[in-house]
């Protein structure tokens, strides 16, 4: 059996009275921290391909994320067959198996127009730029049956404000293009939901990596905040410190990321 890889996940849900309805006739997926993820073939990860949606109960509304599992394992061939193709890439993923990958995809999206990865996973670790979108007060810890978690939501219009605002911030002290990159793509993947969506940040299996005690005491987007508001004011020094903790807290979890 393929062994299985701890994951954290940022979705995004969208109101049920702006889902589709070939959304609302998948079944409800079950609560836990996270899909099982496995590693497969060629090193890369995949998951079960059973369609599910996510439902999540926020503000008094109701509200709906597809997993879209065919869709994003499609696109992650895809992504990553093109990213790499000058450096190995062809290796772990043949050109006739990204050829199969990009036709299906292009099939997919003539068949239903209107569909869209809701979902970004990482494995053993959260990006620490996922955080920028998000506050301290957008944190809750939950109670799973498989164990506590850390959950971030907030509306799609905040998380894109504060995107946005960390983007002006980085790019006026001439951060490294590699960061404002990675910024700007998840800018653009939020960029396609309506403005009544709901992100969600879920540390998923990741937290299984942490001892319950240092769950509660993490608040990372907070230090995240506090490193960029302090490279607002140009204080590096103050600025370091705090990315210096946020980055110390995630190290570990890091380091199994890279190493696999």
């Amino acid at each position: 059996m393929a062994p299985m890889v701890r994951s954290s996940f940022l979705r995004v849900y969208v109101p049920v009275d702006q889902a589709t309805f070939s959304v609302l006739e998948l079944p409800e997926a079950p609560v836990t921290s996270s899909t099982p993820v496995r590693a497969g073939r060629y090193g890369l990860v995949d998951e079960p391909l059973v369609e599910v949606v996510h439902v999540a109960q926020w503000g008094g509304d109701r509200y709906v994320c597809p997993r879209r599992a065919r869709l994003r394992m499609l696109e992650g061939v895809v992504a990553f067959h093109n990213a790499y193709a000058e450096v190995g890439g062809s290796l772990m993923v043949p050109e006739q198996v990204a050829t199969r990958a990009a036709a299906e995809l292009r099939a997919l999206h003539d068949r239903e127009p209107e569909q869209r990865s809701h979902i970004l996973t990482s494995t053993w670790h959260v990006p620490l730029r996922w955080f920028v979108a998000f506050e301290s007060d957008d944190r809750e810890l939950l109670e799973r049956e498989d164990g506590l978690t850390v959950v971030y939501r907030t509306p799609i219009g905040e998380a894109r404000h504060r995107l946005h605002a960390a983007l002006s911030i980085l790019e006026r002290v001439d951060m490294d293009e590699t960061v404002i990159q990675d910024l700007s793509e998840l800018i653009e993947w939020l960029d396609d939901f309506p403005d009544q969506a709901l992100v969600e940040l879920d540390y998923g299996s990741v937290a299984g990596m942490f001892d319950p005690s240092e769950l509660v005491l993490d608040d990372s987007a907070a230090d995240v905040w506090a490193s960029l508001e302090a490279l607002a004011s140009d204080d590096w020094e103050e600025a370091a410190r705090h990315y210096g903790q946020v980055a110390a807290r995630w190290s570990t979890a890091m380091a199994v990321s890279f190493s696999n």
